[in-house]
């Protein structure tokens, strides 16, 4: 009873960015042929309520997205030549890495976890600590930051003119010279992209009712009747408010803070969990954040069919289904699975 009253008081308090309840077909496949005009099960209208689907485009500029993917890769504009965007953020897998925390261009742990890119756009804040209000804000940070890649505007600049394929795709895009604005419009315009749509429970949620297994939809019944979804919800299942973490206990070793609530889109691939990677498994995090957010004490079946369920919001990406990282990078080792 007291998980369920804290669940209402926080869904009415909590400041949430909600993106309007939608029905609309998939990107792609034989769904996207027409509009949606068959009823929805009650079950998905229901959850239409609490979780919105992932859209499939934010409408970023072709070419200027093109142009920010390649720039995403390039470790030229690194202050050592030697790491890009994609060497942290693995869009080939799950937009994030497999290590606790990564390293710095000076070869030190970073202080946090890195966050998945994907579905980035659709945050209303950015960074553990919801310090970045904006993608912008972002990508000059990622690209100027000493612990980043390091590089400077000057530096940065110099080895986009001096390129011509380079320097021709910029005019092309922006119909100027590559300038700072330009560059940072390219990296936005590409991050903008980076969505996760048609994942199993997006598709249910149209309509899909084989998308999702019965036990799958009592992980979410349970997610939602625990008061999980009173941070956890709207378009990204969270990333739309802060929240203090450890309401009831803290977390061991750990002080209690605010922080933005993570998203928990592609969440089943995107171990090791927490701000600073200390928790291995899915299982692990679901526990003990039932313990420390609701002051529950999930059984071991409990938190497997959380579990389950949010296998189910894994998404798409270029058409291919998010995956983990097959083998840590550099950085500090994930944490072993407990017990």
């Amino acid at each position: 009873m007291l998980a369920v009253a804290l669940a209402a008081v926080l869904a009415g308090s909590a400041v949430a960015v909600l993106a309007p309840v939608a029905r609309e077909r998939p990107a792609e496949g034989p769904a996207a042929k027409g509009p949606a005009t068959d009823p929805l099960p009650a079950e998905a209208v229901e959850a239409l309520a609490v979780i919105t689907p992932v859209p499939g485009s934010l409408g970023a500029d072709p070419a200027r997205a093109a142009l920010g993917r390649t720039l995403f890769s390039d470790a030229r504009l690194s202050r050592g030549g030697d790491r890009a965007c994609i060497t942290c953020h693995d869009i080939r897998t799950n937009g994030a890495s497999a290590v606790a925390r990564d390293l710095t261009a000076d070869r030190r742990p970073l202080a946090r976890n890195t966050p998945s890119v994907f579905n980035a756009a659709l945050s209303f804040r950015l960074g553990w600590a919801g310090e970045i209000p904006t993608l912008q804000d972002q990508a000059e940070a990622d690209l100027t930051r000493p612990e980043f890649l390091g590089g400077s505007w000057p530096a940065i600049l110099a080895v986009i003119r001096a390129d011509p394929v380079l320097a021709g795709r910029f005019r092309s895009a922006f119909g100027r010279d590559a300038d700072r604005a330009a560059v940072i419009d390219a990296v936005v315009s590409f991050e903008r992209s980076l969505l996760t749509p048609d994942s199993r429970f997006d598709r249910w949620m149209r309509g899909e009712t084989g998308a999702v297994t019965e036990a799958e939809r009592a992980g979410y019944a349970l997610f939602r009747g625990i008061g999980c979804a009173a941070c956890h919800q709207g378009v990204n299942v969270g990333a739309n408010l802060f929240e203090k973490v450890g309401i009831f206990v803290t977390i061991p070793d750990k002080a209690a803070e605010v922080l933005r609530v993570p998203s928990l889109r592609n969440v089943a691939v995107t171990a090791p969990y927490f701000d600073d990677g200390s928790v291995a498994t899915l299982a692990e995090a679901v526990r003990l954040m039932a313990r420390v957010q609701l002051g529950r004490e999930l059984t071991a079946a409990q938190a497997d069919a959380i579990v389950a369920f949010l296998g189910t919001l894994t998404g798409s990406y270029e058409g291919r289904p998010l995956t983990a990282p097959r083998a840590p990078g550099l950085g500090v080792p994930p944490p072993q699975p407990r017990g």
